[in-house]
């Protein structure tokens, strides 16, 4: 019996030994896994990976206290976990290398932004699709982020955009749509800033100087904020007007600034005269002066005037009415007395190039006829008596006593009769 325990025993033994000896040598075979620390550890309560899970990666200008194994969420649902946190390529960004699940789709312009799950809770990324075109009413609308930078993040805006492709293994997020939200500790800095150094204990004193100047003149501000108030009604309805206005002070801007040149040189031009006009200051002033006094003087003349001015304006006005009245009447008269008695109406009668004119004269009773002063022509009589020196006075013509003459005359170019 002893003999027997004692075999089965050694055979045992050898059994576990030729165990250990192969298990040592499949160990020794196969390369060991590398562990470089507790951050490898997947945190409990993660998202589940599935079995065909892909990489990306988006770089950020601050990830803040983001670490690995740190959530990636989708619409606030965990969908993978951050592996690595390391310096981008340029130097001065972050680059976050992301596992998520194999089943998870998103647009190859997906957005990263970098959240916090509470007040004091984790970092987490957050994966989102870009904002799709708003509707005509609300297309003015536009999807703000804040862009980190320093110790303060920066607003950007972005215009809405369709998805587009598909984020596959290795897609990269670049810096341009990756974001981050603002800290509590840069929230808490700037409300102390406002609170310790923006003003808010002179509040009291403002607010103590405004009741001593407007106590008591309360009807005179209820005024003066009605008058704003028209003021601000009157040019919200100018708009219109108030915009063509800057409009075309923009042209004449435009307009200046290509003439430059010309400008200048009408500037320099007008040195000279400027300096002229320097130079005589006093004479202008005294001009002036001289002007000032006239205008006293001619206000007082009419002053004093001004009865006897009113009254001839008064009885001036018949005749003028009167000429009024006559119309194109005197102008026309004017015109035939400056050619009578050939005026237009006559020449146009006359065939040819002379007019024969014939007068009749009767002359009134009493009147003497004076012959021309005229020397008549010597006769032999008359010459044969002009070595005597003497020589007979021409004859007289009688008075007439109410019998009439006739005489001919003629006109320009007198040689026919009419």
């Amino acid at each position: 019996m002893a003999a027997r325990l004692t075999r089965r025993t050694g055979a045992a033994l050898g059994a576990g030994a030729a165990v250990v000896v192969a298990l040592t040598l499949t160990l020794g075979s196969c390369s060991a896994p590398s562990f470089s620390g507790i951050d490898q550890l997947p945190l409990p309560g993660g998202a589940d990976l599935g079995s065909h899970p892909y990489d990306i990666t988006a770089d950020f200008a601050d990830v803040l206290s983001l670490v690995p194994q740190a959530a990636v969420k989708v619409n606030d649902v965990p969908v993978g976990r951050v592996t690595k946190v390391s310096l981008g390529a340029d130097g001065w960004s972050a680059r976050v290398t992301m596992r998520i699940r194999g089943d998870v789709q998103l647009p190859a312009n997906a957005y990263a932004q970098l959240e916090q799950s509470s007040l004091l809770g984790e970092k987490f990324v957050q994966l989102s699709a870009p904002a799709a075109p708003a509707a005509p009413a609300a297309a003015a609308g536009r999807t703000t982020q804040a862009t980190a930078g320093g110790t303060a993040g920066t607003a950007r805006e972005t215009a809405p955009e369709a998805p587009q492709g598909r984020l596959g293994p290795g897609a990269a997020i670049p810096l341009s749509r990756t974001n981050r939200n603002p800290e509590v500790e840069e929230v808490l800095g700037a409300l102390s800033m406002l609170l310790n150094g923006g003003g808010v204990s002179q509040l009291k004193t403002i607010t103590t100087e405004l009741n001593k100047a407007i106590g008591g003149r309360e009807p005179e501000v209820r005024s003066m904020l009605q008058r704003v108030n028209t003021l601000v009604t009157d040019l919200d309805g100018h708009r219109g007007d108030i915009t063509d206005a800057l409009d075309g002070v923009n042209r004449l801007s435009a307009t200046l600034a290509t003439r430059k040149e010309q400008v200048g040189t009408v500037l320099t031009g007008l040195s000279p005269g400027l300096k002229v006009l320097e130079d005589q200051r006093g004479s202008l002033m005294t001009m002036l002066k001289s002007l000032d006094t006239l205008s006293t003087v001619a206000v007082s003349t009419i002053n004093k005037s001004k009865d006897d001015m009113v009254a001839d304006l008064k009885a001036i006005a018949p005749t003028l009415q009167a000429l009024a009245d006559s119309g194109k009447d005197l102008p026309d008269s004017l015109q035939v007395l400056l050619t009578y008695p050939f005026s237009d109406e006559v020449l146009r009668g006359v065939k040819g190039d002379y007019l024969n004119v014939y007068l009749s004269v009767t002359a009134a009773p009493g009147t003497q006829l004076i012959p021309p002063l005229t020397t008549p022509s010597p006769s032999p009589s008359s010459s044969s008596t002009a070595g005597t020196g003497t020589q007979k006075a021409p004859l007289g013509l009688p008075p007439v006593t109410g019998s009439s003459g006739s005489g001919s005359g003629s006109g320009p170019g007198s040689g026919g009769r009419g």
